[in-house]
């Protein structure tokens, strides 16, 4: 599965990366499995539980510029090699540690952020959008986007499994090999980029430096980063939080890893369909419509009884739009500034979804200690993503490269 030239063909390229990617996202969306078992036997509360998961969000954010850029520069291998063997080494860490601060804040907040920032998003979709014709880029990106998700439709009913028959130092530990399965596979990936944009990828850092600038005072750049904190926000108050929601609605575990993998499934299909429509119509305006959607269906689902079969509606509809946006935002970075620095680029909005994500799953805990229920939590969801798409409708995607010239879209 090689070119001409000997480099590893579009497809190895396309196949391995979601291959990780599902390994990648599909461990990090079973965290919510562990709240309740682990906390037990640490002595931490549902605060410092959504804490560490917070600070996995921030640290993942606040890295994946500077992983992003190494990305660019000496391609996706070796990033994903180290990034994760860190990943591995936060979950053995949470799996063999008796103390809080060390399984929660070490394990799961800092190792696992790191190792995520460079075997996620931002690394992954700049080797398949660089290797990807321009006419297939949003399809390609759009299909590794969806098998984030394919990972937990199978970890997240293993894992509620292992916890319910093991114990959960045993599923953590069992994790921490499937991760160690993902840092091999990750051996097949090509070395640094060649040639074309993958080759500018690798200027001196003042050609970084000069894109990042341009990014960040582009009004559309700012505005779909600030949109992209509302995304974040909702998204890891969902993985976070809603299986203990489920549990103070009487609803049995297997009801929260059963809507993490409706969840899963749903997002595999709706990541595909929103990277082909982000080739045929405006990506902007399918972006606003993502968060309205998302936030309508958070309204109807606080105003209907919560049981099973209306949180696995919910799920579906959340599903569909989960990652959606992920291939939306990319086309966008391409079609801004081209794909030179488009993991940097791409870090740099990121680090405005993780924020979001720090505050939704913190906050959520929080309201959980302060008043025994979700209710004012849902609510900012809700506010929250309102904003989004009103910010998001009106943005400015004119394209702008790196000498701030006006140009024609890359993508």
């Amino acid at each position: 599965m090689t070119d001409a030239t000997g480099r590893p063909g579009l497809w190895r390229i396309v196949l391995v990366a979601a291959a990780v990617m599902a390994v990648s996202m599909g461990l990090r969306q079973c965290f919510g499995l562990f709240l309740g078992p682990s906390t037990v036997e640490l002595g931490a509360s549902a605060a410092a539980f959504g804490f560490a998961v917070a600070l996995h969000n921030l640290v993942w954010g606040l890295s994946q510029p500077v992983v992003g850029a190494l990305g660019d520069r000496f391609g996706a291998r070796p990033v994903l090699l180290g990034c994760g063997l860190l990943y591995t080494a936060g979950l053995l860490l949470f799996a063999a540690s008796g103390n809080g601060f060390v399984a929660l804040d070490l394990g799961i907040g800092l190792l696992t952020g790191l190792g995520i920032a460079g075997t996620g998003f931002g690394v992954l979709l700049g080797a398949v959008s660089r290797a990807a014709p321009p006419e297939r880029r949003g399809l390609l990106v759009g299909l590794v986007s969806g098998a984030s998700s394919a990972g937990v439709l199978v970890l997240a009913p293993l894992g509620e499994a292992l916890i319910a028959a093991a114990g959960w130092r045993d599923a953590a530990l069992a994790f921490a090999g499937v991760c160690g399965a993902m840092v091999a596979l990750s051996l097949l990936l090509g070395g640094a980029p060649t040639g074309g944009a993958a080759q500018q990828a690798a200027a001196p850092a003042p050609g970084a430096w000069n894109a990042a600038r341009t990014a960040m005072a582009h009004p559309g750049f700012v505005a779909m980063s600030v949109a992209f904190l509302a995304c974040g926000f909702q998204l890891m108050f969902i993985t976070t939080h809603l299986p203990r929601f489920l549990g103070l609605c009487g609803l049995a575990p297997s009801v929260g890893a059963a809507a993490l993998a409706v969840i899963g499934v749903c997002n595999a299909i709706g990541s595909y369909v929103f990277g082909v429509l982000g080739q045929r119509y405006s990506p902007k305006r399918l972006l606003a419509g993502i968060y309205a959607t998302r936030t309508a269906a958070i309204l109807l689902y606080l105003n209907t009884p919560v049981s099973e079969a209306s949180t696995l509606v919910f799920a579906a509809v959340m599903g569909a739009t989960w990652l959606g946006v992920v291939p939306l935002v990319s086309a966008l970075i391409g079609r801004l500034f081209g794909l030179a620095n488009f993991s940097l680029l791409f870090g740099l909005a990121f680090v405005c979804h993780q924020i979001g994500g720090f505050a939704g799953s913190w906050m959520g805990g929080i309201v959980l200690d302060a008043t025994g229920g979700y209710d004012a939590a849902w609510w900012a969801l809700v506010g929250i993503g309102a904003a989004a798409a009103l910010l998001q409708w009106p943005m400015d995607d004119r394209p702008r490269p790196a000498d701030g010239r006006p140009r024609e879209a890359a993508i």
